[in-house]
């Protein structure tokens, strides 16, 4: 069955301080939701208070955005916390993302992890039920967004959580359908064409496009435009005309 409609979402509330990370403002007129930082690997009080209350005006749905407490490495660093550490790290993160949207009048609705910790949650189904335990424990209403194939899909799945399968528009994909290596040349793209028409492939035939153009059917509910890039916007813009030329409506799935 062709899709109608898709969610778009991107990693926003980035910014630390003096230090500027991406144009949110920008996205925010763009993506139908928004995964905001929460203070660990970027973001803080004045810039989660600012992307919550922007989003809230765009009509934009929010969710909590935990990564690992690495603001020189953008957690994108792996730390070895156990599971019981990182099932806290999650806890901690998410009550600030839902103090700081309920203070903007923008509750958040959602969890998506971030980073080494979003890809350690792909393959280890230990950190992957820490972050689930968190969100159970903190408020078990909260959806959860994870990426196609991986332990987090699937457990959220298994326990009869609200789950929302995502794909990357801008990032490679190896043949068993997870993000290639940051470490890999290659694995992030910029071709803005290049990225909008594989978008398109993907969501038509409802499958992600590995890097040897097999294509490997998953579920898909939402797709992931990195926010801290030189080309997010314009990747983010072309990416949604393209799908709208294509008869498919952006719309949060929240």
């Amino acid at each position: 069955m062709t899709k109608t409609t898709i969610d778009m979402n991107a990693d926003l509330g980035e910014s630390f301080g003096h230090y500027k990370i991406g144009d949110d403002t920008a996205m925010l007129d763009i993506v139908t939701s928004a995964n905001v930082a929460c203070g660990f690997h970027g973001g803080d009080p004045e810039v989660m208070a600012q992307t919550f209350q922007i989003a809230r005006e765009k009509n934009v749905a929010v969710g909590a955005h935990p990564g690992y407490p690495d603001l020189w490495g953008f957690g994108r660093r792996l730390i070895p916390f156990s599971p019981e550490e990182t099932e806290r790290l999650i806890a901690y993160q998410i009550g600030a993302a839902q103090a700081m949207a309920t203070y903007a009048g923008h509750p958040i609705a959602y969890v998506k992890t971030h980073g080494a910790l979003g890809n350690l949650t792909e393959r280890d189904a230990d950190v992957a039920n820490a972050v689930l335990n968190a969100m159970q424990a903190v408020d078990p209403s909260l959806a959860l967004v994870a990426g196609a194939f991986g332990e987090l899909e699937r457990l959220g799945r298994e326990r009869g959580m609200t789950v929302y399968t995502e794909i990357f528009a801008d990032r490679a994909y190896t043949e068993d359908g997870h993000l290639v290596s940051r470490k890999e040349p290659g694995a992030v793209l910029h071709d803005v064409d290049f990225v909008s028409e594989r978008v398109i492939r993907m969501v038509k035939a409802g499958a992600i496009e590995t890097r040897s153009g097999k294509m490997l059917p998953t579920q898909m509910d939402t797709i992931c435009v990195h926010g801290d890039n030189a080309e997010s916007v314009a990747i983010a813009r072309t990416v949604r005309a393209r799908l709208e030329d294509a008869g498919i409506a952006l719309k949060a799935f929240i």
